[in-house]
């Protein structure tokens, strides 16, 4: 084992298959499967898919090996963990681990490895793991093409802060309306809602599009005319929303009209210069959440401000 091997880590992600899963809650593959099978499903696709999983893990950590120290991590240890500054960070998917794994190894390149082509498409995972021993030396060389992705930051008043890759949530654990101050330059509202989505362009095709969607469905169904919504649609702006995209858009989920809360400051853009700024007025249960990981939230409740905008640092994704 030589020296440059030894100066290098490798950090393999991984995440629990869905037969792990079931076994964490059945305590065994047999109770599992007596689940499963009593519902009508096909238990052995279960299995195919971990013994495909399995097989991809311990053949990376092989070929990674190679190049140096490697240390396989789980996904739920992945907000505990702390990259080092050297570290390569090699995802093995599907696109969801990706994004969560990138807001905390924010600066570092990432690879996203696909398992398994013909199970999971992988708009993030442009690489099968037969590609690691071409992949990880350049990378290490700095001979490889990175794209940076836009992230969003949430600050709290009270030091605490949150990265999001696809989108951030801003609301109440339970169906419960939030309520809140919403600021965005000089326009001021109190609101009642079911949450604010905030976009990244990595996200637009996920919540974001769900969103723009659904409204598009309601204003079509009404008006008896077809209506597509989509960011920066005037003669003036054709730019798309994109990963590198320099700004986010916020959307206000089911906004409630009312004596005392309005419904205007529904959706804008957010910038550098004009980031968007929440008070909470909700007495308990007040969240903020990164990518649909609810485990890991920020508290947001009567009296703390959240300040969001665009992160200080770029995701880092190997291309």
């Amino acid at each position: 084992m030589n020296d440059a091997r030894m100066s290098h880590k490798m950090i393999l992600i991984k995440r629990k298959t869905r037969l792990e899963e079931l076994v964490a809650r059945f305590n065994t593959v047999q109770q599992a499967q007596f689940y499963v099978e009593r519902l009508g499903a096909d238990f052995s696709d279960y299995l195919a898919e971990d013994i495909c999983y399995q097989r991809a893990v311990a053949y990376t950590a092989d070929e990674l090996n190679a190049f140096g120290r490697v240390q396989i991590i789980d996904r739920e240890h992945v907000p505990q963990f702390i990259f080092g500054e050297q570290d390569t960070v090699i995802v093995i998917g599907q696109d969801g681990l990706v994004a969560n794994t990138l807001k905390y190894a924010r600066e570092r390149p990432l690879i996203g490895v696909n398992p398994d082509p013909q199970r999971w498409d992988g708009v993030l995972l442009p690489f099968t793991v037969k590609d690691i021993k071409h992949i990880v030396p350049e990378v290490l060389r700095n001979r490889r093409q990175i794209k940076e992705v836009t992230l969003a930051k949430v600050q709290l008043n009270d030091g605490q802060a949150l990265y999001g890759v696809n989108d951030l949530f801003v609301g109440r654990k339970t169906h419960v309306s939030a309520r809140y101050q919403l600021q965005l330059d000089s326009q001021i509202e109190q609101q009642s809602s079911s949450g604010i989505i905030i976009s990244t362009g990595l996200g637009a095709t996920g919540w974001f599009k769900s969103v723009l969607a659904g409204a598009a469905g309601i204003v079509s169904s009404t008006t008896k005319q077809r209506v597509t919504l989509a960011p920066n649609q005037s003669e003036q702006e054709k730019v798309s929303f994109t990963w590198q995209s320099p700004y986010l858009y916020f959307t206000v989920r089911e906004p409630f009209p009312s004596k005392t809360t309005a419904a205007e400051l529904v959706f804008g853009q957010i910038n550098e210069s004009k980031p968007l700024r929440v008070i909470s007025q909700m007495p308990e249960n007040g969240v903020i959440f990164s990518d649909g990981v609810e485990s890991d939230f920020l508290e947001f409740n009567a009296g703390v401000e959240a300040t969001i905008g665009i992160a200080e640092s770029k995701g880092q994704l190997v291309v």
